[in-house]
């Protein structure tokens, strides 16, 4: 027999999607849980577990300690396409941003050095920005690049695509790439910058990148939030 509990949670479900498919909520947030709780006049924990629910689905979403939210459509991303960030967001009617967190000359050892093909020890250009679509922070990037392809880049605008920087002022344009997906729990160090508790679902997205001479310039390391993604590939 279906327990009441979980009679209760299925009606706070459908009851939550019938008011956001009704554009119930201002802005796209929804009450806090102590309201909607009294709404449903349940306990905390049964709230919860049907907000949890939800937020698996990807109807909604929520940000440390700022509450939660209906959930956009995710962003289609096909690996196989060698389109930036930005052009990927405009491509599906989206608007992108991107903030620079930090831009520097790095020591790489262990798995940065194996993936671009450098001694341990080596320089290299390390990269991390905070990127959003519409308004809303979905990945925490860091990009490891070969300072040798790249001299003066970090004096460039780096908010900008740098698959166009790479072309427009050096030249170089990818030429293929190896990518590694895991789910996992957000690390402590992207986390924060994606509002969420660490330890919470992401996906890990490793792309080593070479150009149009096999060479390798530069790997990322992608962390998403799990709720923002699609990944989607014709073979």
């Amino acid at each position: 027999m279906v327990s009441a509990a979980v009679k209760t949670v299925d009606v706070i479900c459908e009851a939550l999607l019938a008011r956001i498919a009704a554009d119930e909520f201002t802005g796209g947030r929804l009450p806090s849980e102590r309201a909607l709780s009294e709404q449903f006049s349940t306990t905390r924990i049964t709230l919860r577990e049907a907000l949890g629910q939800l937020e698996a689905q990807g109807k909604i979403y929520r940000e440390l300690r700022r509450g939660w939210f209906i959930a956009p459509p995710r962003l289609v991303y096909n690996p196989l396409h060698h389109s930036h960030f930005h052009a990927m967001a405009a491509e599906q009617g989206r608007v992108a941003r991107t903030e620079v967190l930090a831009a520097h000359e790095v020591l790489v050892t262990g798995r940065q050095a194996k993936d671009l093909l450098l001694p341990p020890g080596s320089r290299a250009y390390c990269i991390k920005r905070l990127r959003s679509i519409d308004g809303r922070v979905v990945l925490y990037v860091e990009h490891y690049l070969n300072p040798a392809w790249f001299p003066g880049l970090l004096d460039e605008d780096l908010t900008r695509s740098l698959t166009d920087l790479y072309d427009q002022r050096y030249g170089i344009r990818y030429g293929g790439a190896r990518f590694t997906i895991v789910p996992g729990p957000l690390p402590d160090f992207a986390a924060p910058a994606l509002k969420v508790a660490t330890g919470m679902p992401g996906l890990l997205i490793t792309r080593i990148n070479r150009d149009q001479h096999r060479r390798v310039i530069d790997c990322d390391c992608e962390y998403w939030r799990y709720d923002a993604l699609c990944v989607d590939v014709e073979v």
